[in-house]
């Protein structure tokens, strides 16, 4: 099988190294941090002065290390001394008080420690207490466009701009193929693996029906504000009663499994943070997709949104919903160093009223933080549009806003 790095994640991993610092590779389940453990396997086992040490949580020989005793022994069991050990757990949420041993490990001359988990509660304050805050967290996300050329051995074009669009990245599909229906299948069952494991399971949700209902609900409202008493309405007018603070509940759960990814709304002139009516996108669209089913033309919008979403976060922007008092912007992007950018999405840019909704919001925005329409419209790139950008998507998956 060819294998293929994914290099800019090889290469923050690379950067912590020899720090004395936790390495926990998060993200949804099958978008290949298995995958990255095993490519760190290969390349530190080629050298002769290193020693592995990998437990797979995913596979039955490894079910006895059930807490962090277990743990312990296993390592203390498989460390060779004079060489560097890597210590690397797949699916480490799975051993109870793992954190425990984690933060021995951490101190002892010459072992990294690499984790990775598909829950964000694994991260939570009692792991960042224990270890003192020293762990870089890194998030392994679905393929990009670039990487999706790459893994499926295409073109830059249209047509598999348009691939893309529809079955997202899954590393996975490398293997499955692109035939509609066999992609289609393996995207429900991932979707269905990450549900009950991760969400089901570790919350103990007994309103499965539910829970599926919830998830639909959100695939067809991806980029669209929501409250969870709207969502209880809709629920009840659908022959179920459900308590808001159960849904805030089952949505949090969801997010913490990292199907979904949560974006507040910014109050652009007033510099504040909403708390209601966020918007919510799918970690992968091409499950988004699947879950919504039909095709792209009725739902195109929502679907170049949440494309864009997931590439502005891996360029390194916080993302939020830009609140201004006469409309909305799609987001408003930062940077730690102090960056901004505003950025609106649309399907064609294919006439005034549409170029004056979503050229006009930008204009109504008073500082001289760069401005971008995203769009498909044919014969544009990269046009200035007296002072706004106007990107055509393919332009900006490949280049970002540069």
């Amino acid at each position: 099988m060819e294998v293929i790095l994914r290099q800019d994640y090889l290469d923050k991993v690379e950067k912590y190294l020899g720090k004395q610092t936790i390495i926990v590779l998060v993200g949804q389940r099958r978008l290949g941090k298995s995958y990255m453990l095993r490519q760190l396997h290969d390349l530190k086992s080629s050298s002769p002065t290193n020693h592995i040490i990998l437990i797979d949580k995913e596979k039955r020989q490894f079910d006895f290390i059930r807490d962090y005793q277990d743990l312990n022994a296993y390592v203390d069991a498989h460390l060779v001394a004079g060489k560097h050990n890597y210590i690397l757990i797949d699916e480490v949420q799975d051993i109870k008080e793992f954190e425990r041993s984690i933060r021995s490990l951490r101190t002892e001359p010459n072992i990294d420690v690499i984790i990775t988990g598909s829950n964000a509660h694994m991260l939570s304050s009692d792991l960042a207490t224990l270890i003192g805050g020293r762990y870089k967290e890194i998030h392994i996300g679905p393929l990009s466009y670039q990487e999706f050329l790459t893994f499926h051995h295409l073109p830059d074009d249209d047509e598999s701009l348009n691939k893309y669009i529809t079955y997202g990245g899954l590393p996975g599909l490398a293997v499955m193929g692109l035939d509609g229906e066999i992609a289609r299948d393996y995207q429900h069952d991932i979707y269905h693996t990450v549900l009950l494991k991760d969400v089901v399971m570790r919350n103990q949700i007994r309103n499965i029906p539910f829970l599926e209902n919830l998830v639909q609900f959100m695939a067809d409202n991806v980029g669209k504000p929501i409250s969870a008493n709207n969502i209880a309405k809709f629920m009840k007018s659908q022959g179920q009663s459900i308590a808001p603070a159960v849904i805030l509940n089952y949505i949090s759960y969801l997010c913490q499994s990292y199907m979904l990814n949560r974006v507040p709304r910014y109050d652009i002139h007033g510099k504040r943070l909403f708390e209601i009516n966020d918007k919510f996108y799918f970690e992968d669209h091409g499950i988004r997709n699947a879950i919504a089913g039909g095709t792209r033309d009725s739902d195109i919008e929502k679907v170049l949104e949440n494309v864009v979403y997931q590439h502005l976060t891996r360029c390194g922007y916080t993302v939020r919903v830009g609140q201004l008092q006469a409309g909305e912007i799609d987001f408003v992007c930062t940077r730690p160093t102090g960056e901004r950018a505003y950025v609106q999405v649309a399907y064609i840019i294919a006439d005034d009223t549409t170029r004056q909704r979503e050229f006009g919001n930008l204009r109504a925005i008073k500082d001289n933080y760069p401005k971008y329409v995203i769009s498909m419209s044919p014969l544009v790139t990269r046009n200035d549009d007296d002072g706004i950008i106007h990107l055509h998507l393919r332009q900006f998956l490949v280049h970002g806003l540069e």
